[in-house]
This record gives structure tokens, C-alpha cells and sequence, in this order.
């Protein structure tokens, strides 16, 4: 399937240490890397090497971060031709400090870079695509960008939803596939996925990731599934994780699997990245 990615690239500088450090420590890194980061691109990257043709629509800065950045997306097989390069912006960068003892990462994120807009989402062909996968950012600029896409009668498309953002309810009636994290139903006062996925809108399909306890999902008949988590022998690094899981979710969904497979497939595939460093190598992982 063709899919098409909309939201953030980054370069992330990971520190890996022993345990977080307390405030006002001072600790030495165990290990350093700078990689590509990025909610809709990491999602991305999952999904080609699932077997999907993939392109990615969103802003980078002019300069050495973006060349890294785009290096990563192509030696993946991601298409970028729908990408913008800003001369005076910088490419937005995460500093991610990664606890060794636990694989848990804290993560500080810098933006002075516009958001990829409706406009320029408008000049997409959207006949070529079978899917497409919306990262929650820029509302208002998102809004056309669905509504584009539900009333060209285009293809099917997804929303994650990681974390509040003012008016982004208004959008939930748009997307086939709704992704939420744990941090938005949180902010939002939902003790846990259930209550969060039992007020959304009918006739959606909504998937509700929470960490250790699993995950969740309604189906648009309103039939509440839950699949455990699938915890690795140990937990390396938890970054992106949460992009693994979108990515099989999706994977599933857009087969027609059942939605209790739809889960398991998010995650067992989101545990055994939680296996590993960085995202190379899932297309070892056998999706149950």
C-alpha cells in the first residue's frame, strides 16, 4: 500500500546513562548518538520496512541536521519530494537522556520551524495514495488537510493524537482510525483508555495504547477489545515505541485483520522494539 506520512521529522541527541540524574547533577554519558526522530517519520520507516511504500509531507530547516535527517528517510526508501525546506528555519531537535537501568528516555524538545500547511498539503495528489497518516499538530492547518481528504472522497487516513492540543476534538469525526496516547487521556482526566474510548464519537475506530498495561480499542460498532503488552526479556530503549505500535496498528488495520489481532500486532511489534536501539531491523520481527 501507498502510504503518505504528515507531521515532524527531528534529529534527536540521545545520552544514554546508568539512571536518570536528579536535578542539578552532574553525570557522564554511558554512550551518545544523534539520529532521525519524529513521530510520523519513525511511523513511517516502521511501515516500509513492513512491507509499504512510503512518503513523508512536513518542514525541515536548511542545514546539517535536515541533511541527516533526509539521509535516514531515503536509505529507509521514504519519499520526500513532498517535503519543505525552510532557508531561514532550523530543523527541530530532541534531547532525549535514555535510563539504562530501566529504558525509559525523558525527553526536551526544541521547534522554531513553521508546520507544514493546508496549502501546501493541497498541491498532494491524493489519487495515487491508499492511505494516509496524520500527526495531531497545527490544528488548524490539519483541519483542512482532513477535510480534504473526507471530501474528495480520498483514501483511508489516521489521526494520532499523543497529546492535548486546543480544539483538536473538533477533528476526531474525520479520521477512518483514531491513535491516542497515554499522555492525551491523562491531560484530558481519563483514569484509563475505557473511559477515554467510550466518549468518542460512534462508527469510529479508536486504538488507545498504555504503556506496560497494554492497549486498548473500540471497534465503530463500539465493541471494547484489549490486548496485554508484550514485554521483551529486557527493555533497551523505549523511544519510539509508541511510533512502532501506530505503524502495525495501521499495518493491520488496512488488511481488514480483526481488531483483537489489530492490537496484538501493535503490541507485540512495539515490545520488540523496546528490545533494541533505534528502529532497523523490525522487519526481523514476526507480527503475530
Amino acid at each position: 500500500m501507498n502510504v503518505l506520512g504528515v507531521g515532524i521529522a527531528t534529529l534527536d541527541v540521545v545520552n544514554e546513562v546508568t539512571e536518570y540524574p536528579c536535578e542539578d547533577a552532574e553525570v557522564r554519558a554511558l554512550a551518545q548518538r544523534t539520529a532521525r526522530g519524529g513521530n510520523a517519520t519513525n511511523t513511517l520507516v516502521t511501515l516500509a520496512q513492513l512491507g509499504h511504500r512510503c512518503s513523508w509531507a512536513g518542514t525541515l530547516g536548511d542545514d546539517a541536521a535536515a541533511d541527516l535527517v533526509l539521509a535516514d528517510l531515503r536509505a529507509h526508501g521514504i519519499d520526500t519530494a513532498a517535503m519543505l525546506r525552510q532557508v531561514a528555519g532550523l530543523t527541530p531537535a530532541s534531547y532525549v537522556t535514555l535510563s539504562r537501568s530501566t529504558g525509559s528516555r525523558t525527553i526536551v524538545h526544541h521547534r522554531a520551524l513553521a508546520e507544514y500547511g493546508s496549502a501546501d498539503f493541497a498541491r498532494i495528489d491524493l489519487a495515487r495514495l491508499d492511505w494516509v497518516h496524520f500527526e495531531g499538530r497545527a490544528v488548524e492547518e490539519l483541519r483542512g488537510m482532513l477535510q480534504r481528504v473526507a471530501g474528495a472522497q480520498g483514501p483511508p487516513c489516521s489521526l494520532e493524537v499523543e497529546k492535548p492540543r486546543p480544539g483538536i476534538e473538533d477533528l476526531f469525526v474525520l479520521p477512518d482510525l483514531l491513535l491516542f496516547g497515554r499522555q492525551y487521556a491523562l491531560a484530558k482526566g481519563f483514569a484509563g483508555a475505557p473511559a477515554l474510548l467510550a466518549g468518542l464519537p460512534p462508527g469510529k475506530a479508536a486504538v488507545c495504547a498504555w504503556g506496560e498495561a497494554g492497549a486498548w480499542a473500540r471497534t465503530p460498532e463500539g465493541v471494547l477489545h484489549h490486548a496485554p503488552a508484550w514485554r521483551p526479556p529486557r527493555v533497551v530503549d523505549t523511544l519510539g515505541a509508541g511510533d512502532v505500535f501506530n505503524a502495525a496498528v495501521i499495518d493491520a488495520w488496512a488488511a481488514g485483520r480483526p481488531m483483537p489481532e489489530v492490537l496484538s500486532a501493535g503490541c507485540r511489534l512495539a515490545g520488540a522494539k523496546c528490545a533494541r536501539h533505534g528502529l532497523s531491523g523490525l522487519r526481523d520481527e514476526e507480527i503475530p
